[in-house]
């Protein structure tokens, strides 16, 4: 029996899901190297000189790649996204291989804000294009699976401490082997992607519209600036855990580099990879039975941020944290997997990667002086507790506003 045409248009949709997954696994585990290598590096550029100043090297990459967010998803929604996304990638890459030879701290700033401006047309145009693909009952579950390749990044940087800590490795040679690599896997990239057919189209309306027709639809939809809201706040502290997790663990119950940044990302990431899958699978499920299903997954994910925040801020020992860092995780994963699907749910398909690109700049632009604030509050040994409960508080909030989200109603192209 020969393939339907919606069985092989189906099968390719999950192809580019296959395709993404690498270039989302680069995309993390250059991000994450850095926090888990963060005592080599600080040993080998002298010119950084205390915690506020590493922050600021965590801080410089986000602000750029917050502020070109909506520029990325702009673009994206305008020309051929297979060609975004292979630029991209290949952009990132090449600074990635020079983060590896940098000598001071301007320079690794210089490198960080060259890397978020090249990575910030990644993230937008690759969801983007997934949601062209899985327009029914697959759509959370193919955005899951991509953030998998995420969580699965952030894991293998969190073994980077001792790839850093080796005398036939280091630092400079993580950093450069992972830049060669995906310049290297740029190219096929390009030539197995493609755009989704409706895209063309879509495209076309965009154009239509003007510089400040998506911009202006978006800003003005009350569903959007509450999904933008709820997509912020948890935000900054899942950039505080990701990013000073490591150095947290490490000076709390002194471990060695290696051991922390294990601790730190190991347990964290493969929970939020379960998250994901089970969230993707349980919310397609849900949107079956009611319209709401996504937002009733994703507030399910926040309520988990509560217990497990509390967990982190109070440990008194390594298992505790690491217990609540796995809560956090699985939680995580529920939210992450749903967020594209909810933007699709209240935006037009033109629009869906200049939103997430908006959504992206004020998301990562408060978690960019989350870093800040949060290295500035340990200078002045502000208590974890403290910190943590406040997050804590905020996650409660995030619950309110995720539900007075109205969806409107999607065809549903592919039912499997």
């Amino acid at each position: 029996m020969n393939p339907t045409p919606a069985s092989n248009a189906l099968r390719y949709a999950w192809f580019v899901v296959g395709l993404l997954f690498p270039v989302a696994l680069l995309n993390y585990l250059d991000r994450q190297m850095l926090a888990t290598m963060k005592a080599s590096m600080v040993g080998d550029i002298p010119s950084i000189a205390n915690k506020a100043d590493w922050g600021l090297v965590l801080g410089c990459f986000k602000w750029t790649y917050a502020v070109l967010s909506p520029f990325g998803g702009y673009i994206a929604d305008r020309i051929s996204k297979r060609y975004v996304i292979g630029a991209s990638l290949f952009v990132w890459s090449a600074v990635t291989w020079w983060t590896g030879h940098v000598t001071s701290f301007h320079e690794l700033m210089a490198a960080r804000a060259l890397m978020g401006i090249s990575e910030a047309f990644y993230i937008p145009t690759a969801l983007a294009l997934i949601a062209d693909y899985h327009q029914g009952f697959t759509r959370s579950r193919a955005v899951g699976l991509h953030q998998t390749g995420i969580y699965v990044g952030q894991i293998l940087g969190g073994f980077a401490g001792y790839v850093a800590d080796s005398p036939d490795h280091g630092w400079r040679w993580a950093f450069s082997t992972c830049g060669m690599l995906g310049v290297v896997y740029a190219l096929p990239l390009v030539a197995l992607l493609r755009d989704a057919p409706a895209a063309v189209t879509e495209r076309a309306a965009a154009k239509e519209e003007g510089v400040g027709g998506a911009f202006k639809g978006l800003l003005g939809n009350r569903n959007f600036l509450l999904l933008v809201l709820y997509f912020t706040l948890p935000a900054i502290a899942g950039w505080v855990v990701r990013d000073w997790m490591p150095e947290i663990l490490r000076e709390k119950f002194s471990l060695g580099q290696g051991k922390a940044g294990v601790s730190a990302i190991l347990f964290v990431q493969i929970a939020s990879l379960v998250g994901a899958l089970i969230g993707g699978t349980l919310a397609d499920w849900w949107m079956r039975r009611s319209l709401r299903g996504r937002i009733f997954t994703s507030a399910i994910g926040m309520a988990l941020f509560l217990p497990a925040l509390f967990s982190v801020g109070n440990a008194g020992t390594l298992g505790v944290a690491i217990a609540g860092l796995v809560v956090f995780g699985f939680g995580w994963g529920f939210f992450d997997c749903n967020n594209m699907p909810i933007l699709c749910q209240i935006a037009r398909p033109e629009w869906r990667a200049t939103g997430y690109g908006v959504m992206n700049m004020i998301s990562i632009t408060c978690g960019g002086f989350g870093d800040w604030a949060f290295g500035w509050l340990r200078d002045r040994h502000v208590p974890l507790n403290l910190i943590f409960g406040v997050f804590a508080g905020v996650a409660l909030l995030s619950i309110v506003i995720v539900l007075l989200i109205k969806p409107r109603e999607e065809p549903a192209a592919n039912p499997a």
